[in-house]
């Protein structure tokens, strides 16, 4: 069960709450989207890059803002002291800044299609904003029904990074759809790591989450296996000839990813060791992804 507020000081409160590291998520699509189009093309917008960075990590803000705010209403984090609803006590302040982080979002996601002349990347967008709500907003609260894996796939694997790729390219590809798998199984595994640590209060609020589904135990073994299935896909898409041979350049982050492993085998029913694990999760993210996009940006030149 996560610690009771008096136990942390506020500055750790505050930065677990706000979790910088965690934006990286909102980055990496739009990084390898942009890189297979760069792969392909030979050419790469800066502006419109910049703009969609700036703009996911505003609406990741609202996701995870809006998120604190529904589960203040279900009662899974009455005992969470990260909480941004716990820490300020004002849930109609954080759902609002929330919503001022969204605005600010779609309005750079706008100024992209103004550019373009193209209301594409603008429906794309839309719809990830519509699945992330209904990830845990009333009445859908699909999270709580053990599907947050999977819309976090979909949104931050092949709808983002096919954003990312029509937004510089305005076209579609194959190899950014195959590009798209890998980081939406990556994404996937930090929402997934992120369960080991709250299965009571899971249970308790009625939140079925995978990891409350299958157990820690049998989650734990799970996880290697599909956290390395996106090393055995890009080793895959290579030999396919879908990838360049410059993309196994991501198979360097795969001491992050056995650093993960490691931890949550041998802490998934210690909730007070095990809680750092998404962290671990976000490395093995960040590394994969930033190396896999390097490689296609090597392979243009």
């Amino acid at each position: 069960m996560t610690t009771k507020l008096i136990e942390y000081p506020n500055t750790k409160l505050w930065m677990a709450a706000i979790k910088p590291p965690m934006y990286s998520v909102a980055i990496m699509p739009i990084w390898v989207g942009s890189a297979v189009a760069f792969a392909e093309t030979k050419y790469f917008h800066s502006a419109v890059f910049s703009t969609f960075i700036a703009a996911a990590i505003f609406i990741l803000a609202w996701e995870n803002l809006s998120n604190d705010v529904f589960d203040s209403e279900t009662g899974i984090d009455k005992n969470k002291a990260h909480s941004l609803v716990n820490l300020t006590g004002n849930k109609s302040f954080i759902f609002w800044l929330g919503n001022l982080f969204l605005a600010l979002g779609l309005l750079g996601i706008l100024a992209i299609a103004w550019w373009q002349q193209d209301l594409t990347v603008v429906g794309i967008i839309l719809l990830c904003c519509v699945l992330g709500y209904m990830y845990q907003g009333p009445p859908f609260r699909l999270g709580y029904q053990g599907l947050g894996e999977i819309i976090c796939f979909v949104c931050f694997g092949p709808l983002a990074v096919a954003a990312a790729y029509y937004s510089q390219t305005q076209s579609w590809s194959l190899m950014s759809l195959a590009a798209s798998v890998i980081v939406g199984i990556v994404t996937s595994l930090i929402l997934f790591c992120s369960h080991f640590h709250q299965v009571k209060d899971d249970l308790a609020a009625g939140k079925r989450s995978p990891v409350v589904r299958m157990g820690t135990q049998h989650s734990a073994k799970l996880l290697p296996w599909v956290g390395g299935s996106i090393y055995v896909i890009v080793g895959l898409f290579v030999i396919l000839g879908i990838f360049p041979v410059w993309t196994l350049l991501s198979l360097l982050s795969l001491p992050f990813a056995f650093k993960l492993f490691r931890h949550v085998w041998q802490y998934h029913n210690q909730p007070e060791k095990v809680s750092n694990c998404k962290f671990l999760a976000v490395e093995m993210h960040f590394w994969s992804g930033l190396l896999l996009g390097l490689g296609f940006m090597l392979a243009a030149s």
